[in-house]
C-alpha cells in the first residue's frame, strides 16, 4: 500500500492496456488484487466484522476474492451482492467464496464496509435503491473502504454519476486514476493508497510529486540564484504579494512600477519605463497580479511579450492576452488561470479538466496551471501533473498572486524547466497553506514558505 505522490495516473483505457501488456493472466491479477485488499482490511479493520458489497463485474470479483481471503485469515466476513456475476472472472471469484451471498437490499450493516460494487470504467449511475442501500450501510459502518474507486464515480472525469456517502480509504488497483484527484469525486475517496498488482503503469499523467529544491551552491550569489522582475499595476498589493513570495526563493527580486511601501526592504523597487525589462540578468518576469484592464496594462504586457525573458502570466494579464502570441516566443511561458480566466483564454476548449489543460498547453505552447482545489499542470509536450492535496483555506484573495510570484522565482532559477517550476510552486503553495493553518490570509503564505521549503525534497 503506497501513497500516490509522484505516481503515474491511468485512465480507464490506459488501465486496460496496462493489464493486457502485463503478461499476467487476468485471473491471477484478480487474485493478487483481492489478496492485497484483504490484507489491508485485516490490518486496519481491527478484527471487526466486514461486509463486502460485490457488483456484477470484475470489481465485484475482487470483492469475492478479498472476502475469501479474509475468511481464511479468521476475520468475520459477509458478502452482499447486487446481482449474479456477469463476467467469467467474476463468476470464477464467486465460485471461490464458500459462504452465503445476501441481496444488498436485505443486508445488515457491519463495522467495516468494503465497497466493491463498481470500479474503473463505470459509464452510468447506480439505480436509486442501490444508492439508498449503500448510504444506509455506510452510515452504520465505522470504516468504509472503496475498491479502486467509490461506486458511482466516472473514472476519467471525476464526475459523480450517483450520490455517494464517501469512503475513508480508497484502494487504487495498480495506479491512481483521474477521479482520485479531480472534483467532485476526489473528496469522496478519502485517503487514496495504491496496491501493487504487478502491472507497469505508463502514461503522460502523474500525481504531483513532492517539490524538489536544491540548496544554493557554495559559490552561489544573488544573480546565480535567479533574478525575478514583477510588474506592478493598478492594485499594488497584489504585485507586492507576488514579489514577497518570489523573494523567498529567488536571489534578487525587482518590483517595477509599485507605489506601495509595504514590502520587505530586500525587494528592489523601480518605476515603470519602456526599457524596464531590458536587464539581461532577469531570469523571469511575473506579470498580471493587480495589473488592471486598461491600456497602460496592455502596454506593459506587450513589453513583457516582446522581451526574451521567461514569463509567468497571471490575473489581469490573462484577460488581455492572445495565447497565439506565445507560440512564436523562444523563451518559456507559464499561464496560471483559474476556471473563469481559462474560459476567457480558451473558449472553445472542452472536455475533462485534464483534457482542457492539456489542449490549452498544446495550442498555446505554454505550460498551463489550471488552478482550483484540483489544480492541473499541463506542458506543451502533453505531460500532465495532478495536485493531490487540497487546502480549502487557499480560497482567499491574493493566494494566486503568491503562487505567481513563487512560480516566477522557481522559473528564474538555474536548470529549471517550466513544468518543474510550476509543479514545485504548486506543491510549495499548498504546503505553505497547510503550515499556515485555518483562517489564513495570503500574507500568511509568504511567511510560511520557509517552513514549506524545508519540507521539500532535495
Amino acid at each position: 500500500m503506497r501513497p500516490i505522490d509522484g505516481l503515474t495516473v491511468l485512465t480507464a483505457a490506459e488501465m486496460r492496456t496496462a493489464e493486457q501488456a502485463s503478461g499476467v493472466d487476468e485471473a491471477a491479477l484478480m487474485d493478487r488484487a483481492g489478496a492485497a485488499i484483504a490484507e489491508v482490511v485485516r490490518r486496519i479493520g481491527g478484527g471487526q466484522e466486514v461486509l463486502v458489497l460485490c457488483g456484477p463485474g470484475n470489481n465485484g470479483g475482487d470483492g469475492y476474492v478479498a472476502a475469501s481471503a479474509l475468511r481464511q485469515a479468521g476475520i468475520p466476513v459477509r458478502v452482499a451482492a447486487l446481482s449474479d456475476p456477469r463476467t467469467d472472472l467474476a463468476r470464477r471469484a464467486r465460485a471461490g467464496w464458500a459462504g452465503p451471498v445476501e441481496p444488498i437490499a436485505e443486508a445488515s450493516a457491519a463495522p467495516v464496509l468494503l465497497d466493491a460494487l463498481f470500479g474503473t470504467g463505470l459509464s452510468r449511475g447506480l439505480d436509486e435503491p442501490v444508492v439508498e442501500s449503500l448510504h444506509a450501510l455506510s452510515i452504520r459502518a465505522v470504516l468504509t473502504i472503496a475498491v479502486d474507486l467509490p461506486s458511482g464515480v466516472a473514472t476519467d472525469s471525476g464526475a459523480l454519476l450517483s450520490a455517494y456517502p464517501g469512503a475513508a480509504l480508497t484502494l487504487a488497483l495498480g495506479a491512481p486514476k483521474p477521479a482520485h484527484l479531480l472534483l467532485p469525486a476526489a473528496p469522496l475517496c478519502g485517503t487514496v493508497r495504491v496496491l501493487d498488482i504487478g502491472i507497469a503503469a505508463r502514461s503522460q499523467a502523474s500525481v504531483l510529486p513532492v517539490a524538489s529544491l536544491r540548496s544554493p551552491a557554495v559559490d552561489a550569489h544573488k544573480f546565480s540564484r535567479g533574478m525575478v522582475a514583477v510588474v506592478a499595476g493598478r492594485m499594488p498589493g497584489a504585485s507586492a504579494l507576488a514579489a514577497s513570495a518570489a523573494a523567498r526563493v529567488a536571489g534578487y527580486v525587482l518590483l517595477i512600477g509599485s507605489a506601495t511601501d509595504r514590502l520587505p526592504h530586500a525587494i528592489v523597487r523601480r518605476r515603470w519605463a519602456e526599457d524596464a525589462l531590458f536587464d539581461p540578468r532577469i531570469g523571469a518576469v511575473v506579470i498580471g497580479p493587480g495589473l488592471g484592464p486598461d491600456e497602460e496594462a496592455r502596454a506593459k504586457l506587450n513589453a513583457a511579450l516582446a522581451s526574451d525573458h521567461a514569463l509567468v502570466i497571471d490575473g489581469d494579464a490573462l484577460r488581455l492576452l492572445d495565447p497565439a502570441r506565445l507560440r512564436s516566443r523562444a523563451s518559456p511561458a507559464i499561464l496560471t488561470p483559474h476556471e473563469g480566466e481559462f474560459a476567457h483564454l480558451f473558449p472553445d476548449v472542452k472536455g475533462s479538466k485534464i483534457d482542457r489543460a492539456r489542449t490549452a498547453a498544446g495550442e498555446s505552447g505554454a505550460t498551463v496551471v489550471l488552478k482550483g482545489p484540483d489544480t492541473i499542470i499541463a506542458a506543451p509536450t502533453g505531460e500532465v501533473r495532478l495536485a493531490a492535496r487540497h487546502v480549502p483555506w487557499l480560497a482567499t484573495a491574493g493566494s494566486g498572486d503568491v503562487l505567481a510570484g513563487l512560480t516566477g522565482a522557481l522559473l528564474a532559477g538555474p536548470d529549471t524547466t517550466a513544468l518543474a517550476a510550476a509543479s514545485s510552486a504548486v506543491w510549495l503553495h499548498t504546503e505553505a497553506a497547510r503550515i499556515a493553518g485555518p483562517a489564513l490570509i495570503a500574507d500568511d503564505l509568504t511567511l510560511a514558505l520557509p517552513a514549506a521549503i524545508a519540507q521539500a525534497g532535495a
